[in-house]
């Protein structure tokens, strides 16, 4: 959103995708995984795991509230927090949080596997909130009619 200030304490929906789409995160990539309890991450798809569950530990203003991994994106909703009269205790930006997480996955794999920019949503109360953990929650189960779904 232009003219925001994406380090303001509050959520975040992101999405990461792959760059060209490429499945890089699932074994055996298909429809018939959607039907599994848990996800079926290879090598990579571990990798961005270690890196998702390490956000916190970098950034102890953020924490990481719902993401779930698929073949060629990611999400994550994210919460900015505030301590002091409401002032974040950091100052790292979403888009900072994203490039070096992106960076740090780009160095594990060994090559450059992203989209250059991603997918940002802020959220707008306990609604919206509940709608997208929703939508974190049962997107592996809709990969087939996912609109970055590749076989």
């Amino acid at each position: 959103m232009e003219n925001f200030d994406y380090n303001t304490p509050g959520g975040y929906f992101i999405t990461i995708c792959t760059k060209n789409k490429i499945n890089y995160f699932w074994n055996n990539v298909g429809t018939s995984n959607a039907r599994l309890q848990e996800i079926p991450l290879n090598k990579n798809g571990k990798i961005v795991n270690i890196a998702i569950k390490n956000i916190e530990n970098i950034y102890k203003n953020i924490t990481v509230d719902k993401y779930v991994i698929m073949p060629n994106h990611i999400h994550l909703l994210l919460q900015i927090h505030s301590v002091n009269g409401g002032r974040p205790m950091v100052v790292p930006t979403i888009d900072r949080v994203i490039q070096q997480t992106k960076g740090y996955i780009t160095k594990q794999i060994g090559k450059a596997i992203w989209q250059p920019r991603f997918y940002d949503h802020i959220i707008r109360g306990d609604q919206d909130y509940q709608e997208i953990w929703q939508y974190i929650e049962n997107n592996p189960a809709k990969w087939a009619d996912d609109e970055f779904y590749t076989e």
